[in-house]
This record gives structure tokens, sequence and C-alpha cells, in this order.
């Protein structure tokens, strides 16, 4: 079993992001389970997401401590939140930010295997015209780590943004996608 974890802030798409990828996942003939955890509600206040992959029915019920793979939305949490809690040996961290290999490394308490860096924010700006980066952030969990193709994320998002939004969406995750550097630590 995948287990990812997304951190975000209210009002970025984390939960939205753990639900897409369940949904590409699933496409693929995977058996998934996404669901939010949520401490104060209100915008811009952190927020975890959970997604579970696997080849077999998942019966666990509970929140992520372990993850394999970790996903941050807002890279502002790097400063206030331990993003590596719970990493397991071997896990992937992947970080929207414009920051540099070390400058983010230095920011986490425990170093990943692999560390994938995008600025899904600028894509985000540039294609969607708001800074919300669920979408694009997709294209980068699918480079880095294989768990789903591309072409499920995508299909995933327009199911879940119909028309013009969902087409933007699906490009931002691309773009993503292209333009997320993999660094095997």
């Amino acid at each position: 079993m995948i287990e990812i974890r997304f951190h975000g802030r209210g009002g970025q798409g984390a939960v939205t992001a753990a639900n897409i990828l369940a949904s590409a996942a699933f496409k693929q003939g995977k058996y998934v389970q996404a669901f939010p955890f949520f401490g104060v509600e209100r915008r811009g206040a952190p927020v975890t997401a959970f997604t579970r992959i696997d080849d077999k029915p998942i019966r666990i019920k509970t929140q992520i401590y372990e993850p394999d793979i970790v996903v941050v939305l807002d890279p502002s949490l790097l400063d206030t939140v331990d993003v590596t809690a719970g990493l397991k040996d071997g896990g992937i961290v992947i970080v929207n930010t414009e920051k540099s290999k070390e400058e983010v490394l230095e920011k986490l308490k425990k170093k990943p295997a692999k560390l994938a860096l995008v600025d899904a924010t600028t894509i985000a700006l540039d294609i969607l015209g708001l800074p919300i980066t669920n979408t694009a952030i997709l294209g980068a969990v699918a480079k880095a780590t294989g768990v789903v193709e591309l072409k499920y994320v995508q299909e995933a998002i327009k199911e879940t943004f119909s028309g013009t939004l969902g087409e933007k969406n699906a490009k931002a995750a691309e773009e993503a996608f292209n333009k997320t550097v993999v660094y095997e630590l």
C-alpha cells in the first residue's frame, strides 16, 4: 500500500488534490481511499489530507502517520510544520517552491530518499490566474512517484472541473510534470 500525506493551507485545494489523486489511481484499476483531517477550519490554516493506493482492498481507516510520500502545497509550512514526521525510509517529499534543493533540505527534519521540486504557484498563476496549486502539484506527484500516470491525473481533473476550467487545470498538471526536478538523495 502506498500512503500519501498532503500538507496545505485552507483554500489551496489539498483535500481536492487528495481526492483527484485517488480518482486517477482508481482509473488505473487500483483500490483507493482519500480523506481530510481538519483542525481549525478557516482559510489559511494548515490542512492535512490523505490518499491511500493499493492493489487490494483497503480496510484501514486511520490517519496516515507513516507516509511513503509527502506533498507540500505551501512552502511556508516548511517553517511551521514537520512535514517529514513519520516519513518512511525511502520516502519521497514533493514541494511547491521556487527555492533550491539545499534551501528545502535545510528546512526538512528528515532527509527523504527523493526530493521533487516544482514552482507550482507560478504555473498556477500563469495558467489559471490564481495561486491555487493543487492540480499543478499532481503533475509533480505523477512525475516524482510513478504512482499514477499523468493521463489519468488529467482525466480525473477534467471530471472534477468541467469545461475550460478542467482543461486549464489539466494543462497546469502537465506543465508541472514537465518542470518538476527530481533529486535522488
